[in-house]
């Protein structure tokens, strides 16, 4: 795979994933009776896929579908209201990058599901000192703004009130996922131009709000490295029970030290087949020198 979009993810070396989470499922109502009280299908529609279903012996969607009365978009609504994940319009002004909020089934967002119950398990409690979590990489390319971002994503699907900041304010990307456009953001509060205004609620995902990374500063290092970032991080803290921080490469700046370092916890991120065992190995050794936990380890399969 090639595409960042649909790229496998793999979590080592975590150990076995162990999830306690149980979904809040509702059984109770049909596919059918949620879309007719959300408007999407009428009562006479309705019957007539009951019909297509018995006859044929297939699901309420695909038979909707045979017939043209619904669409994916149809079912993927239905469902998401019948098993309470946050959905996204096909139409959506949202990145399809967002793997974990337009395609909840697919391996990959099972994989991040995985590593979600693991950093669970491993770093995050109700302590303000383990809500913060750097996702970093030792070089470029290797896909650290989009695990951050679906990261992020399933731990709001969890119903973890989380946020995701940018601190790549050298070539920020999540503004570009997120669709926020040219807006305040870490940079503007570091200064002091602007305050917890600049934190965006994502409407079609509950419990997730996004930071980004704001206009471009000359002194992203010194920004980082200022003890402003560090009660930023606590105040965050109060209000959010996840923080998960994207960085920019390390071979390109110290940056992502920093923000390890002011989170405490760190999640590595590499690409096979493309990312140097060498600055790995350096990387990592650096980031434990300064007393950082490395939780663990993602490899994007492409």
């Amino acid at each position: 795979m090639t595409t960042q979009n649909s790229q496998n993810i793999r979590s080592v070396p975590l150990g076995k994933a162990s999830s306690n989470a149980v979904a809040d499922v509702s059984y109770n109502r049909s596919i059918g009776s949620i879309l007719i009280d959300a408007g999407r299908l009428s009562s006479g529609n309705a019957e007539k896929i009951m019909t297509l279903q018995h006859e044929n012996g297939v699901r309420f969607g695909e038979a909707g579908r045979i017939l043209g009365l619904l669409t994916e978009d149809d079912v993927r609504f239905a469902l998401s209201v019948q098993f309470h994940y946050s959905y996204i319009p096909s139409g959506s002004s949202l990145s399809h990058e967002l793997v974990a909020a337009y395609q909840p089934d697919s391996p990959a967002v099972e994989e991040l599901r995985m590593l979600r119950s693991q950093l669970m398990l491993r770093w995050f409690n109700n302590s303000a000192e383990r809500k913060g979590l750097a996702v970093v990489s030792a070089g470029s390319g290797d896909g650290r703004s989009y695990i951050a971002a679906n990261l992020a994503i399933v731990f709001s699907q969890l119903g973890e009130r989380t946020l995701l900041i940018d601190a790549d304010m050298r070539m920020p990307r999540q503004h570009r996922l997120f669709s926020l456009g040219k807006r305040a953001g870490l940079s503007d509060i570091l200064v002091g131009r602007a305050g917890s205004e600049a934190v965006v609620s994502i409407d079609a995902l509950p419990n997730l709000s996004v930071l980004s990374a704001g206009a471009t500063p000359p002194n992203p290092q010194e920004l980082l490295g200022r003890q402003s970032f560090s009660k930023l991080l606590l105040a965050f803290g109060e209000d959010f029970d996840v923080i998960i921080v994207d960085t920019p490469p390390a071979s390109a700046c110290a940056d992502a030290h920093t923000v390890a370092v002011r989170t405490g916890a760190a999640l590595i991120v590499a690409r096979q087949g493309k990312s140097s065992m060498a600055e790995l190995a350096h990387f990592t050794h650096s980031l434990r020198e300064f007393g950082v936990t490395l939780v663990g380890s993602v490899l994007n399969d492409s």
